[in-house]
């Protein structure tokens, strides 16, 4: 009886080892609220390469553009400005992913973008490294969090107005300008709230 309980023991334990051998193998499950329910929670880097949070946005308003330096919509730029500059002090920011994915309008490197966005434009808001916006394995977190709105950009300068909590509360295609009062009233609606 003591050499079947002996062999039983070892192999509990053998069972145990491998139990738990196959246990930290396994792929653990995603933390409670490991999933992104915010746009500040997501992180990229700046046009310049660094590092980029987008948590220091929380709390205030954003409307987030792929922009592109060689397309029709580019004089858009003007009028994103305009709203940085207008709207900046009541917090609010514009925010630029440059995207070379709609007829290859924005090809150049991140120097040249900058260098576009300042001398042609004289771009203050902040600028994203180029990212990819459509749907696929290269895409973007911040456009797969944005897609998951159901609107994905179908050419460059479209806009999804960010709430001060990270939500998208409206989606303008390309088209819609950056002063159209519709535009204006999402931001305006997301700041009073």
């Amino acid at each position: 009886m003591k050499r079947l309980s002996a062999v039983c023991v070892a192999a509990m334990f053998a069972a145990a080892a491998t139990f738990t051998a196959h246990a930290a193998q396994a792929p653990k499950p995603a933390a409670a609220g490991g999933a992104v329910t915010s746009f500040y929670d997501l992180k990229t880097n700046t046009l310049d390469g660094k590092p980029g949070s987008l948590a220091q946005y929380k709390g205030k308003v954003s409307l987030v553009v792929n922009v592109a330096s060689k397309c029709g919509f580019t004089p858009q730029y003007a009028g994103l400005e305009k709203l940085q500059r207008d709207m900046k002090a009541r917090g609010f920011n514009v925010l630029g992913f440059p995207s070379n994915d709609f007829g290859g309008q924005e090809p150049g490197t991140a120097q040249e973008i900058a260098d576009f966005c300042r001398l042609t434009y004289d771009v203050t808001f902040p600028m994203f490294e180029k990212v990819v916006t459509k749907a696929g394995p290269t895409q973007s977190p911040i456009y797969s969090f944005l897609g998951a709105s159901g609107n994905l950009p179908a050419w460059n300068f479209s806009k999804y107005v960010i709430d001060k909590q990270g939500k998208i509360v409206a989606f303008f295609p390309s088209k819609v300008e950056p002063n159209d009062p519709a535009v204006l009233a999402a931001i305006e609606k997301a700041i009073k709230s």
